[in-house]
């Protein structure tokens, strides 16, 4: 067929003018969506470049498409084209009733380690909204895409796995926890210090390169202290170690702000107003706090006189007390990195104050290898399937952040214009329709069109 290989080199994406990009149509709804989308993208190309760039397209298989056409639902062959080419797109897919795949999303992550799932959450004037200040809502997540309970390490409760594992937790580890073992179903929730700081380490050199202000590391270190406790120590682990001199952490800027604001104050002092419960703590405790307000004074030569400011500041939440906060104050937070459940929770309540996951987009990445694939946030909604009535919004953003991941900027921002263009006209599907006064309802390719217009 026409068109090159993407390929890495050097540690670099080399993108040829007429890159080869497999996609998949999707089921359900995917169809109406990938044809308004798709239109959407090879206008953007054409009107960025002008003939000089343009994408080649490649249909793979997955899905109730791919079982029809050979009774496989994710073929080999597909996996097998988005290894070789690199970078892929895909509309929804129909998870598998039965045993076998759970879920042909989570399949295509595992198989070609697409460790980091990308969420950026961004509020588009004129959509509307559940929340008074939706604008707030600028927030890119970094979700954990292989670990966790995606793992699918669990076992049926009365199973005889279920038993031996039991047995094993009971008499060898001597747990006692468990309330009730003959009926308990058991999971295991895998977090490894490498998989936790290769999807941190892409999350600081993101915000560095955006040049955003904060990185949140969202956990639930409170109770689960050597999983998602210790996803967090990684995280400032690697962020001091490595990025040394382009971050500060939260409790550093106290430190340094404290000092800046009395050269005289003592390290105690110091270690009382960034430790509330200072006093209450053991000698050995208060002996770790001063030790760390001294390692943070150690920074005055490089993050001194305010200069800790323009760092980027690398800070931790509990994951309950954030789904909280990103409703009433989501401005305080900007990239996010968290594990896979706290991070499929989270995107789609933030998607929820931005429209709906039907306008949120989504990527899964290996920055490693530069295997991506772009994909619709959304389910496939059967009952809407060949209606051309669903806003592919989500799809749209999903290709637009591929083009970004290019390095196709232009277009990007091309399909940006038009989108915020067409929704301000109020000019939208019948899923913001019903919620505009004076709205023009469109179909979703007359929406594609309509955008296509305003960029």
């Amino acid at each position: 067929m026409q068109g090159e290989k993407i390929e890495k080199r050097g540690g670099l994406l080399i993108i040829p003018d007429y890159p080869i990009i497999p996609f998949i149509i999707g089921d359900g709804t995917g169809p109406d969506i990938w044809s308004a989308s798709r239109r959407v993208f090879d206008a953007a190309v054409e009107k960025a470049y002008h003939g000089k760039r343009k994408i080649s397209w490649l249909e793979v298989y997955a899905g109730e498409a791919s079982f029809n056409r050979s009774g496989e639902w994710l073929p080999q062959v597909t996996v097998d084209q988005f290894q070789e080419y690199l970078v892929g797109i895909k509309g929804p897919l129909t998870t598998p009733v039965g045993g076998g795949i759970r879920s042909l999303n989570v399949a295509l992550r595992q198989l070609l380690d697409l460790y980091v799932c990308l969420r950026p959450v961004k509020y588009i004037k004129g959509v509307p909204s559940p929340v008074k200040r939706p604008e707030l809502v600028d927030i890119v997540i970094f979700r954990e895409n292989t670990e966790d309970i995606y793992a699918g390490i669990e076992w049926k409760s009365g199973s005889e796995e279920v038993k031996k594992v039991i047995r094993f937790i009971q008499d060898e580890m001597k747990v006692k926890q468990i309330r009730f073992p003959e009926s308990s179903a058991i999971g295991i929730k895998p977090v490894s210090e490498e998989g936790s700081k290769r999807l941190i380490r892409a999350a600081i050199r993101y915000a560095l390169d955006e040049k955003r202000k904060s990185l949140t590391l969202v956990h639930k270190g409170n109770i689960m202290k050597f999983t998602e406790g210790a996803f967090k120590n990684w995280g400032y682990e690697l962020a001091c170690q490595d990025f040394r001199y382009e971050i500060v952490t939260q409790r550093e800027s106290w430190i340094l702000s404290n000092y800046e604001k009395n050269p005289h104050i003592a390290i105690e002092e110091n270690a009382r107003m960034i430790e509330p419960g200072y006093r209450m703590m053991t000698a050995d405790q208060q002996q770790a706090v001063k030790d760390e307000v001294t390692a943070a004074m150690d920074l005055l030569a490089s993050h001194g006189m305010g200069r800790w400011k323009d760092k980027l500041l690398i800070k931790d939440s509990i994951a309950d007390i954030t789904l909280q906060q990103v409703i009433t104050r989501a401005d305080e937070f900007d990239v996010v990195a968290t594990m896979n459940l706290n991070g499929d929770y989270l995107s789609d309540a933030l998607a929820a104050q931005i429209g709906g996951i039907g306008i949120a987009p989504g990527a899964n990445i290996n920055y490693d290898s530069g295997h991506a694939i772009f994909e619709a946030t959304h389910g496939t909604a059967p009952k809407y399937a060949g209606l051309d009535q669903v806003n592919p919004g989500s799809v749209i953003l999903s290709g637009a952040m591929m083009l970004k991941y290019l390095g196709w900027h232009e277009a990007h921002d091309l399909i940006w214009k038009g989108l915020e263009k067409t929704v301000l006209q109020r000019k939208v599907t019948y899923d913001f329709h019903r919620l505009m006064e004076g709205a023009t309802l469109l179909k979703c390719s007359e929406f594609g069109t309509a955008l296509i217009n305003n960029m």
